[in-house]
């Protein structure tokens, strides 16, 4: 139980703290309403390239011995074990607080206080990315120009999982050579029900 958590629950954390940020940079640090909004958008972009690297190289880690092993599969694995757990999709509270606090530390170390501003880009980044990762295991694409998306994810799923790692954008992907060449890859419609939520 200590693996899952109900997206609401996260983004009910996490919009008030965002929200706080952005009020502090305005009326305590006397940021413009434009510096405000650059900022922002610049932690949300910021969280692409954050994502990306976590999904490959952590959660995508090929660990040796058992407690590392086991770390990995807590982390990641299980989503990888259980895709249509939707309670999988985002970490819990606890880990999730810890965590969000380390990387606000770190941020307010290297920036100061512009991490008032990028922090909470960089937080709806990752609400954002957990609502597109359920909403990738839930429905299709509402879209014809997001269905790259949908069918990158799907790949990392069922054929490859050393590819793909992108889920709120491909642009990583494109990159760093770790896209699916979409136009060769035949989409498995039985593979991709079995990743869809019941």
């Amino acid at each position: 139980m200590l693996t899952k958590t109900h997206p609401l629950v996260i983004w009910g954390m996490y919009v008030p703290v965002m929200a706080y940020s952005i009020y502090l940079s305005g009326s305590r640090f006397d940021y413009s309403a434009i510096r405000i909004i650059l900022t922002f958008f610049s932690g949300m972009f910021f969280w692409t390239f954050f994502e990306y690297l976590m999904h490959r190289f952590a959660f995508h880690w090929v660990a040796e011995s058992e407690r590392a092993k086991k770390f990995v599969y807590v982390m990641h694995g299980n989503h990888h074990h259980f895709p249509r757990d939707k309670e999988r999709l985002f970490m819990p509270p606890v880990p999730s607080l810890i965590l969000a606090s380390a990387i606000f530390g770190l941020m307010y170390l290297i920036m100061g206080t512009f991490a008032f501003m990028f922090f909470p880009g960089f937080l709806l980044g990752y609400l954002l990315y957990g609502t597109m990762h359920f909403a990738i295991h839930a429905w299709n694409p509402p879209f014809k120009w997001m269905k790259p998306l949908w069918r990158n994810h799907h790949l990392h799923h069922y054929k490859d999982d050393h590819k793909g790692f992108g889920v709120s954008t491909t642009i990583w992907d494109r990159v760093f050579g770790t896209m699916f060449d979409l136009g060769k890859e035949q989409e498995n419609k039985e593979k991709v029900r079995e990743l869809m939520f019941k």
